[in-house]
């Protein structure tokens, strides 16, 4: 498995690469898309992307927590968390890759 990490500058590179917009056009897209995605999810709003998966933010309750190395119970305050479901396609897409 590569450590490669896929960047806002690669997305911006491969719109003005396939699409044909100018670099900086490209770069103003992607970030705009992600900008976007971003307000609907602080709103609770669910980002559901066909063939990709699904963003959404749940809210997790406040709970007790244990600190492994001591025992000690630590309470842990209520939370929202961003979860991501990959589609089927995806799944099926990443496991093939993992035959390869």
């Amino acid at each position: 498995m590569s450590e490669k990490t896929l960047t806002r500058l690669d997305l911006s590179e491969a719109v003005f690469r396939e699409v044909g917009l100018s670099r900086n056009e490209s770069a103003q897209l992607v970030e705009s898309i992600l900008s976007h995605l971003s307000d609907a999810l602080v709103e609770g709003e669910q980002v559901k992307i066909s063939s990709f998966g699904t963003f959404s933010v749940r809210d997790k309750a406040a709970r007790v927590g244990r600190n492994p190395k001591t025992g000690e119970e630590v309470p842990i305050s209520p939370r929202r968390v961003l979860t991501f479901r990959p589609s089927h396609l995806m799944k099926d897409r990443v496991a093939e890759g993992n035959r390869r």
